[in-house]
């Protein structure tokens, strides 16, 4: 997926990845990586870029939550809120996906759709 945006009068525009990953309910983020190794947040002067999309899938009842992070961003941790004795604890996401392959795993997963403002829709 690209974005574009307006950055000066003279109309330039700037192009940037943005990475996906689906996360199960009961799970936070933990870690983050970029290119330089571990998110320093007093370096990069920010936190990292990480936002949970309205989308969800729902799959051997689990409800599992669409994220959308950065370019910079590499890995994440995630665990669990809950963890449970002789359970895994956390987990390292290496392969974060790109807007098609979401819309590849969003193709194969059963529709359900739930409008809050149906006015939405009519605009």
């Amino acid at each position: 997926m690209y974005l574009f945006a307006i950055v000066n009068s003279n109309q330039l525009l700037v192009q940037a990845r943005v990475k996906y990953f689906f996360l199960t309910d009961g799970w936070t983020i933990g870690r983050v990586w970029a290119s330089d190794g571990l998110w320093n947040e007093a370096a990069w002067r920010r936190k990292p870029e990480i936002e949970r999309l309205n989308l969800q899938l729902e799959t051997q009842n689990e409800t599992l939550w669409l994220y959308r992070v950065e370019t910079a961003i590499l890995t994440i941790e995630v665990k669990s809120e809950y963890p449970a004795a002789n359970a895994i604890a956390s987990v390292v996401l290496k392969r974060l996906i790109t807007a098609p392959q979401v819309i590849e795993r969003l193709s194969f997963a059963a529709a359900h759709c739930q409008i809050e403002n149906a006015q939405l829709l009519t605009e």
